[in-house]
């Protein structure tokens, strides 16, 4: 008897979920501590202080990319539980319109009419709603939304992210405090780029140069408020 083997191949896809929640939290973490010092610095405020600013920071930011991130990805969920809901309702109602609609859609993507219609039926003899959502509504196992796991993931990025450069402005002198947050932060942000890109399968050099251009930016405005209220002031 001829036996099939489990496919255990891996994709990169696997990784979407975390890894765009733990990317986005180091970058923001990194980017808005460095410019938080950076622009409290150009200010002429004293180096407690400057520190005080970046914990605080810290602080903030990682609640505040938990909260957020929970209720953006559990809005996503909460979607997806409403959509399938009302196709495991239809499926109930009239399952003969629902076979000709994922036999429908197989035809889309190239079968031949008898063929999708076998498919269709053998799929929903199998797990009908696992196939509606697949391949009608597009929710699957591996892109389906987790709130906690994206709020824990992004929090704590943020707060390792955000802990590079705080460490560089504890040990930093105060006479070169902006020279040094802002180069080693752009370094932070260039590896950070390239494993990112690296991990997801993308070009390294394009993911560290599109994280390090934005951080720059962000660093160099900052900074120039901070100059400017400073001198205000």
């Amino acid at each position: 008897m001829k036996t099939f083997r489990r496919h255990t191949e891996r994709h990169r896809t696997d990784r979407i979920g975390w890894l765009r929640a733990a990317v986005l939290g180091a970058n923001d973490g990194i980017v808005s501590t460095a410019s938080l010092v950076v622009g409290v610095a150009a200010a002429s405020a004293s180096h407690a202080d400057i520190l005080v600013t970046g914990i605080a920071g810290l602080v903030a930011g990682a609640m505040s990319m938990a909260a957020g991130e929970y209720v953006s990805v559990h809005s996503q969920s909460d979607t997806e539980t409403a959509d399938l809901s009302r196709e495991r309702a239809e499926l109930e109602a009239d399952p003969a319109a629902e076979r000709r609609e994922l036999a429908a859609i197989y035809v889309a993507r190239g079968l031949e009419s008898g063929l999708a219609q076998q498919v269709a039926e053998q799929l929903m003899q199998h797990d009908a709603l696992g196939a509606h959502a697949r391949d009608e509504l597009g929710i699957s196992e591996t892109l389906s939304a987790r709130p906690i796991q994206a709020a824990l993931a992004s929090a704590a990025s943020f707060a390792v992210g955000a802990a590079l450069p705080l460490a560089v402005t504890a040990l930093a002198p105060e006479t070169s405090l902006i020279a040094w947050v802002s180069g080693t932060s752009l370094v932070f942000l260039a590896l950070l780029g390239a494993v990112a890109a690296r991990v997801g399968g993308a070009g390294v050099l394009v993911g560290a140069w599109r994280v390090t251009f934005w951080g720059a930016l962000a660093m160099a405005i900052t900074a120039a408020v901070g100059k400017l209220f400073g001198a205000v002031v």
